[in-house]
């Protein structure tokens, strides 16, 4: 099974739909929103990212939500 993370913040139209496709797959996945996380966005700024979404998939980092290369790295 693939481990998911994904942060996001509150307003994030491409971040609501990312949680939607992995929901829709039945993708576990685990969200920080740097809105309400401070240590989040502390962790996502010291990796050199300034935009959202970021997902991170099995230690790989996309930034944005591209559905089909986040298909293919699930593997569905």
């Amino acid at each position: 099974m693939s481990k998911v993370d994904i942060f996001t913040t509150s307003t994030c139209q491409y971040c609501h739909s990312a949680k939607e496709f992995f929901t829709k797959h039945n993708i576990d996945f685990t969200e920080h929103n740097i809105t309400t996380d401070p240590d989040a966005r502390k962790q996502l700024m010291a990796k050199g990212y300034r935009s959202v979404p970021v997902i991170v998939i099995n230690g790989e980092y996309l930034v944005g939500f591209n559905e089909a290369k986040v298909a293919n790295l699930l593997g569905i």
